[in-house]
């Protein structure tokens, strides 16, 4: 999760991905956490994500970068969320068996950094008018997409 901004579309990932058995998850930059800065558990988060963030272990990295460089000599291929003039539809994405999907900020998207750094660029197909989805929900879907080809 890159610089997401909502903790409550954090805590919902969190829950999505205990759904999906997303093995972890990384926290990049200002994504909000489980905890406070003291070590305690955020009321607010746990509303949302019910549990689901004391089932699926996390890690917080400051930097993108480093986070996927790491994912990579781990053999991850990552594959970034975004509507990009390189991204290909996810319905066209072969599925890697170990794979790190990015997800970006409500705001910016997924960082340049990412991008760059991404085996793949995948796009959600739309067919209204409204050219993006909430985060949590464009998560959802592509978990759902992915996991299941």
């Amino acid at each position: 999760m890159d610089n997401i901004r909502s903790v409550e579309n954090v805590g919902s990932l969190f829950r999505t991905a205990e759904c999906f058995g997303v093995e972890q998850i990384v926290l990049i930059g200002t994504t909000p956490a489980p905890l406070d800065r003291f070590g305690r558990k955020r009321a607010d988060f746990a509303k949302v994500a019910l549990g689901a963030e004391e089932l699926v272990p996390w890690t917080h990295a400051q930097s993108i970068a480093e986070a996927l460089e790491n994912l990579k000599k781990e053999h991850y291929a990552i594959i970034a969320l975004e509507q990009d003039k390189r991204a290909i539809l996810m319905s066209d994405c072969g599925v890697p068996k170990k794979l790190a999907l990015v997800l970006g900020n409500e705001v910016e998207g997924v960082s340049k950094a990412a991008l760059d750094a991404a085996d793949k660029i995948v796009e959600i197909e739309m067919r209204g008018t409204k050219e993006s989805l909430n985060v949590a929900v464009a998560g959802g879907i592509a978990l759902f997409t992915l996991l299941n080809r």
